[in-house]
C-alpha cells in the first residue's frame, strides 16, 4: 500500500477520532500493527492554529512516519493555508475531513455538511492540492442522507482534483453511527476511480476485515471505535489476513504493561491535570468488558493524580483471573 511516495507496511489504518487519536494513541496502534494513522482534525481557522488544543492535535514529534494531519473547514483559501501551515510543521500527508457527522461541525458547514455542495467540494480539493507538495487525501461519507447519496460524484470530483486516496465511511451524515455500513457503495466507488480507496465502518474483527476487503475491493481498511481499548486489534487482523489463523488473546500481563506505557505517554503529552482526566475514557475502554470493569471505571472518575490512576489500574489487572485476558461480560451483564 502506497500513498504518494510513502510505502506503508500494511493496509490497516487508524481512523482520526476527535479526542481519541492523539499522538500517544496513534503511536501505540502503530507499534501494535497499524500501518498508518491520521491525526484528529485540526481547524482551518488561523485564529485557532496556535491554541494549545490545535498544537497538541498536530503534534507528531517522534511518531512513526508518515505523519498525516487531518484538516477541517469550509473555506477553500483558509483550508489551503491551513494545509501549508501543517506541512511547514512536518506533515507529510494532508487529509481533508468531509466525513464528520457531529452536529456542531456540520452546523458550521464543515465535515459531512460539505457533501451537499459539490461545487464547493471541488473548489476546496483543488485549492488544497495546489497549495502543498505532499499527497492530499479525502475522508467522506456516502452522502448527506439516504435520499441524497452522492459518493460517486464526490469520488470523481476528488480524483479529478488530484486527491491521492479516498477513505469512505459507509454511512450518510444522517446515519451518524447507526445501522450497518453500506459496503456496496464503497465497492461502487472503488470500481469508479483509479486511486486507492479505503473502506471504513463496522470493522471489528479479523473475519470482518477480510470480508470487507473482499466485498468492496478496497485497497485498505480503516478502524476507529473497535480500536478503543483494544489497540492490538491491528496485529490480530494483520496476522489473520496473512495466515488465516488467529493470534491468541493477549496475556493479562501484556495488557497491563501496554496500559501502563500508554498512560505514562498520555500523562507526559497532556500534563497531570489534563492527563488524568482525558485518560479516564481510555481506561474505561480497556476494562469495559472485564468482570468488575464498570465499577472500576466509576472509581477512576474519582481519582485526580497520575500515580493513583496507575496504581489502581495495576491492582485491577492483578485481580483478573486466568492467564489470558478474556473479554467476557460480568455476572451483572449476563443477568441483564
Amino acid at each position: 500500500m502506497q500513498i504518494g511516495p510513502h510505502q506503508l507496511r500494511n493496509n490497516l489504518f487508524v481512523a482520526p477520532m476527535a479526542g481519541v487519536t492523539d499522538r500517544p494513541f496513534r503511536q501505540l496502534c502503530k507499534e501494535l500493527g497499524a500501518g498508518y494513522a491520521v491525526s484528529e482534525m485540526a481547524a482551518s481557522n488561523p485564529k485557532l492554529w496556535d491554541t494549545e488544543k490545535s498544537s497538541r492535535r498536530t503534534n507528531h514529534e517522534g511518531e512513526m512516519e508518515p505523519k498525516a494531519v487531518q484538516i477541517a473547514g469550509a473555506d477553500p483559501k483558509m483550508l489551503a493555508e491551513c494545509a501549508k501551515h501543517n506541512v511547514d510543521r512536518g506533515a507529510q500527508i494532508i487529509d481533508i475531513n468531509m466525513g464528520c457527522p457531529v452536529k456542531k461541525v456540520c452546523n458550521a458547514w464543515c465535515g459531512s455538511a460539505l457533501l451537499q455542495h459539490e461545487k464547493l467540494v471541488a473548489e476546496i480539493l483543488d485549492a488544497v492540492v495546489k497549495a502543498v507538495d505532499v499527497p492530499v487525501t479525502l475522508k467522506f461519507r456516502t452522502g448527506w442522507d439516504r435520499a441524497n447519496k452522492n459518493a460517486l460524484n464526490i469520488a470523481r470530483i476528488a480524483e479529478s482534483a488530484g486527491i491521492a486516496m479516498l477513505t469512505l465511511h459507509g454511512r450518510t451524515r444522517a446515519d451518524g453511527y447507526k445501522g450497518d455500513a453500506e459496503y456496496e457503495t464503497i465497492a461502487a466507488v472503488k470500481a469508479a476511480v483509479n486511486i486507492p480507496v479505503v473502506a471504513n465502518g463496522d470493522i471489528t474483527t479479523p473475519e470482518k476485515a477480510k470480508y470487507v476487503l473482499q466485498v468492496t475491493g478496497a485497497d485498505a481498511i480503516m478502524i476507529g471505535r473497535a480500536a478503543q481499548g483494544r489497540p492490538w486489534i491491528f496485529r490480530e487482523i494483520d496476522y489473520f489476513l496473512k495466515t488465516g489463523s488467529y493470534l491468541p488473546p493477549p496475556l493479562v500481563s501484556e495488557v497491563s504493561r501496554l496500559m501502563d506505557e500508554h498512560l505514562r505517554a498520555h500523562y507526559a503529552f497532556y500534563g497531570e491535570f489534563m492527563g488524568v482526566r482525558t485518560a479516564r475514557k481510555h481506561i474505561g475502554w480497556y476494562v469495559q468488558d472485564l468482570i468488575g470493569g464498570e465499577e472500576f471505571r466509576q472509581e477512576m472518575n474519582l481519582l485526580t493524580s497520575c500515580e493513583d490512576q496507575l496504581d489502581a489500574v495495576k491492582m485491577f489487572f492483578d485481580r483478573q483471573v486466568g492467564e489470558r485476558l478474556q473479554y467476557r461480560p460480568s455476572e451483572e451483564k449476563l443477568a441483564a
